[in-house]
């Protein structure tokens, strides 16, 4: 062993002997070597005493750096510049010193242990170090300590937060009334205006003025119990970005069910022609139609396609016109064609005289002379009308001697004779 070694393990165990009277940690020792140190301490009351006190002792200089961490940090913010580097040392230096401090107190418990000396306190004291031991009695302790701290947590704190409690569901419960309110007052008001608005567009409204109404009570009352409200409408921000963006396609046709409902084009019970489905309106929602065409299949069309195409209302108006054209032949009389249309129509049950039928010569065709025949009738009666007056009219013309002419063509054939000419 070199002098230079001796000397130091000489200087050690004298700074240890001295710690352990004085009662003061050897702080310059690694735990190793206050390990080594603490193994040599004789057993027996004597030592056991010095054993126990020399722990107290690293307790409380674990406790008074702490404080002096502490004391420093507060006079940090308002210390000079000459100041500031011995505070800042004292700081910096703590984590490696506590550490140390704390590995040193946990070999003292290790030896005390084997020793059969009562060391439950000191490892549950060492468990705020971060340094946990397998040790039955330690865990009970660890245990006691935490349902003593939810103890004094609820002593302390309870009566607050249940009051803080209380008030935020006093806040959500008076939110909620008012959102009914206003959502009933909102219905009534779009009921009774002029808009004449559809009773799913008022039930739309009238949920999303409830809605908001309780959202905004929710943040109140989330602000009021001292949650920070900043960070969640910022995650609901980003996250309606990301729903919109992903749902993009449903929000178009949802903004297309607004318009829809707000204009009203058509209504449940119209016969309505877009998006190339021509059929019964049977259902209405924010995002659909429901179709059901006239073989009685049912079809869903997106409101997107719907208001982006042109929109056919059929059954709009209460009346509509019967278009026909009927054409006979250039042999036949004409004013009696046209006699015997206005006794048909004029005829027909279900044919309204006002707006009065119109009965014109309108086209003189490749193969026939048209006739329009354009008679008025109920919405409801129009392919009656129709049907019944192409049945009337295929019977009459054919009575009468009247001529329905199809397509034909005259075909002149030309024979060249031997002197070059035409025949």
């Amino acid at each position: 062993m070199s002098l230079a070694r001796g000397l130091s393990l000489v200087v050690s165990l004298l700074l240890f002997a001295a710690a352990v009277v004085a009662q003061e940690p050897a702080e310059n020792l690694a735990p190793s070597e206050v390990a080594a140190r603490v193994q040599e301490i004789p057993e027996g009351t004597a030592g056991n005493v010095r054993l126990q006190r020399l722990a107290e002792a690293y307790q409380k200089a674990l406790a008074d750096g702490e404080a002096e961490v502490a004391t420093a940090k507060e006079k940090l913010e308002t210390a000079t510049d000459e100041e500031k580097p011995a505070l800042e040392k004292t700081i910096a230096d703590w984590p490696a010193r506590e550490k140390r401090l704390a590995k040193s107190l946990e070999q003292i418990v290790d030896v005390m242990a084997k020793r059969g000396m009562d060391v439950k306190d000191l490892r549950v004291f060492l468990t705020d170090y971060g340094i946990f031991a397998a040790d039955v009695d330690a865990a009970l302790g660890l245990l006691d300590k935490w349902f003593n701290k939810i103890k004094d947590w609820v002593v302390d704190e309870g009566p607050g937060i249940l009051a803080k409690f209380v008030l935020f569901l006093v806040i959500l419960f008076a939110f909620k009334i008012l959102a009914n309110v206003l959502s009933k007052i909102t219905r009534g008001a779009l009921s009774a205006s002029r808009l004449k608005v559809s009773a799913l567009l008022r039930e739309f409204f009238g949920n999303v003025v409830g809605k908001i109404t309780f959202f905004v009570g929710l943040i109140i009352a989330l602000d009021t119990i001292g949650i920070g409200v900043g960070p969640l409408l910022a995650g609901i921000g980003v996250l309606g970005f990301v729903v919109g963006f992903a749902l993009q396609e449903t929000l178009a046709n949802f903004a297309a069910g607004i318009m829809i409902l707000l204009y009203r084009p058509y209504d449940v019970g119209d016969v309505v022609s877009a998006a190339g489905v021509t059929g019964k309106v049977e259902a209405m929602s924010l995002v659909s139609t429901t179709v059901g065409l006239f073989d009685n299949q049912v079809v869903i069309v997106p409101n997107g396609k719907i208001w982006g195409d042109v929109i056919t209302n059929i059954t709009a108006r209460d009346k509509r016109r019967v278009d026909m054209t009927f054409g006979v032949s250039y042999s036949d009389d004409l004013d009696k064609v046209e006699k015997l249309l206005n006794e048909i129509v004029t005829g027909h049950p279900k044919v309204l005289q006002d707006p009065a039928p119109v009965i014109k010569m309108h086209q003189l065709a490749d193969s026939s002379v048209n006739f329009i025949c354009r008679p008025w009738s109920k919405t409801g009666d129009y392919w009656d009308v129709y049907w019944d007056i192409h049945k009337t009219v295929k019977q009459r013309f054919d009575a009468e001697g009247i001529s329905i002419p199809f397509p034909q063509r005259d075909v002149h054939l030309y024979q060249e004779t031997e002197g070059g000419g035409a025949k």
